[in-house]
């Protein structure tokens, strides 16, 4: 049933993408989504990976792999309505294997997806990986920032910078975060983030010294909410509002109601980890590319969800709980970005 309902997306994406792509020409969009740990079935002797191995305590079997990847297919091809998206920030990705294995997808196949990816120093193997459609977009260059605190780099995961030119019409700058967990508590781990804020903060400015108001889009898994002090204190990215400033960062996500909608849910509360900030010179672009507000949403698709029964409501339909193969998706709802053409 499975592949019977994969071929039929197939046929049916590929139709698509020949018949509206110079419809569409001038729309693209960015997705961001934490796969929740995107594992080959090797055991890697350098990283704490032996969980997902097939005699590990996630019993990480070649099926529940292939399984996996046709699911995150199907998110990528349906998460941006007719066009897929032209460029993908991956969280929880192992190496470039499994990025290369996701890419000849039968749903993903007829784009045609490169791969950019570097091993990072976290402890568990996981990293960013970016996909882009190289018949949309053309890098320019690319490079992995380490985190840093007291001079010691942390065995975390890089922050992904990318730039590179969008349909041969606007260059557009890209950062891809995975913050510090806040698995060993919200204060012993709050630092951390800071420093990734800190860097982050450092890279931007950079960016503003040296091109004349750059478009930069900022997504990732931050492990704090919109506002939280890592994110509007020490990233300075604020709420849009009038008059908006070509040079700040403005988070699409500030203001979001909580109680109802988030990117993942820890038991009755959700929380925006997930999140995508802009530039102000794509706010109020006048040539190029533009967005707004309301092009950034979290793409809550239903399959990507399943009823709580036990909070009520619904949560995301992840891959685990605990070390119980659930068969879903991920524990995070991914986030996406459309970017317009000005007329």
């Amino acid at each position: 049933m499975e592949n019977s309902y994969i071929l039929i997306f197939l046929v049916f994406f590929s139709f698509i993408k020949y018949s509206y792509s110079q419809q569409n020409s001038g729309e693209s969009s960015i997705l961001f989504y934490n796969v929740e740990n995107l594992f080959d079935i090797k055991d890697n002797p350098k990283t704490d990976d032996e969980n997902f191995i097939p005699d590990g305590e996630m019993h990480w079997t070649n099926e529940r792999f292939n399984e996996k990847l046709q699911k995150i297919s199907k998110v990528i091809i349906s998460s941006s309505g007719w066009n897929t998206p032209d460029l993908i920030v991956l969280g929880e990705v192992e190496n470039r294997y499994v990025l290369e294995r996701l890419v000849s997808q039968p749903l993903l196949r007829p784009y045609t997806y490169k791969i950019i990816h570097k091993e990072s120093p976290d402890h568990r193997g996981i990293d960013i990986g970016f996909l882009y459609n190289a018949e949309h977009f053309y890098p320019l260059e690319f490079n992995y920032i380490p985190l840093e605190v007291n001079s010691k780099i942390l065995d975390s995961r890089e922050i992904l910078y990318v730039a590179g030119v969008l349909n041969a019409s606007d260059t557009i700058h890209i950062f891809g975060n995975h913050w510090p967990s806040r698995y060993s508590g919200l204060l012993e781990t709050k630092t951390m983030r800071k420093s990734a804020a800190v860097l982050l903060r450092n890279k931007i400015d950079e960016l503003n010294k040296k091109y004349i108001l750059p478009k930069i889009v900022v997504v990732g898994d931050f492990n704090d909410n919109p506002e939280d002090e890592s994110i509007t204190v020490f990233l300075k990215a604020k709420k849009v509002k009038e008059p908006i400033i070509k040079n700040d960062l403005y988070n699409l996500f500030y203001g979001l109601n909580q109680i109802e909608t988030g990117t993942l849910k820890y038991q009755s509360q959700w929380f925006i980890f997930d999140q995508i900030m802009v530039s102000g010179s794509l706010l109020v672009a006048k040539s190029g590319y533009y967005t707004k507000s309301e092009n950034a949403k979290i793409v809550a698709l239903p399959f990507l969800l399943e009823d709580d029964l036990k909070y009520s409501g619904k949560k995301p339909f992840r891959t685990y709980y605990g070390f119980s193969y659930n068969g879903g998706f991920s524990d995070h709802l991914p986030v996406l970005l459309q970017l317009n053409t000005v007329n």
